[in-house]
């Protein structure tokens, strides 16, 4: 049986009137608190990232070990990309001095019928690269003295000449060690198992000996 509404007194329509309106402000204040939680869980993630990590440097110049030039034009080679002596198109191997890079080449191709790569770790260089060398030679032996036991300054330096190259690995230098004077190619400086220079003379009378260091070299004092 149904029964109306309107049939009951009204002390306990009133009651009922009020038993639903505190109903609906329950439930609105239920909402409002989940929705204020949520908002202050979002606020909380947004503020507490912590700080935007530091930018990572990007380089503006080459570099090569300690050496800082603008390109390759300068003489410089980047480790691990040392060119053969037929790179030509490798400025520290192209301006090389003609008959030096020939007596390279000729002594290169016979190596290579044994397995063995000449590698050019230094070779042409320009005034201001070599001031560069020199000046982090000071930096790392602590004075110009003993900087100049292994890097020449421009003036007298004979890889701004053209003169001069320095070779690897270790297998080419014991290499030339043996046959280098059959082509003219000469250790000049005894610290310095790398570095080679033509001596056409060799070819028939050996190498000449090798002084110990540059310092020792009268070209080195002009």
């Amino acid at each position: 049986m149904n029964t109306s509404t309107t049939s009951l007194p009204p002390r306990v329509r009133r009651r009922r009137r009020l038993i639903g309106t505190l109903a609906a402000l329950a439930a609105a204040v239920i909402l409002a608190f989940a929705v204020q939680q949520s908002l202050s869980v979002a606020f909380a993630d947004a503020t507490n990232v912590g700080p935007a990590p530091a930018p990572t440097p990007v380089p503006t110049e080459d570099i090569t070990g300690s050496v800082i030039a603008p390109s390759e034009a300068d003489g410089v080679i980047r480790d691990g990309d040392q060119p053969t002596v037929f790179d030509v198109d490798r400025a520290a191997v192209g301006n090389l001095d003609p008959a030096l890079l020939a007596a390279l080449q000729r002594a290169a191709s016979d190596a290579e019928g044994e397995g063995i790569t000449f590698r050019v770790n230094s070779g042409w260089r320009t005034p201001a690269l070599q001031a560069r060398m020199l000046q982090d030679a000071i930096a790392q032996y602590g004075s110009e003295d003993e900087a100049r036991r292994w890097v020449a300054t421009p003036e007298t330096s004979e890889h701004v000449t053209g003169d001069a190259v320095d070779l690897g690995p270790w297998s080419a230098l014991d290499w030339l060690a043996q046959r280098g004077s059959r082509y003219g190619l000469c250790q000049i400086y005894a610290n310095e198992a790398w570095h080679y220079e033509l001596r056409p003379d060799a070819v028939d009378e050996g190498c000449p000996e090798m002084m110990a260091d540059p310092t020792e070299d009268p070209r080195t004092q002009r």
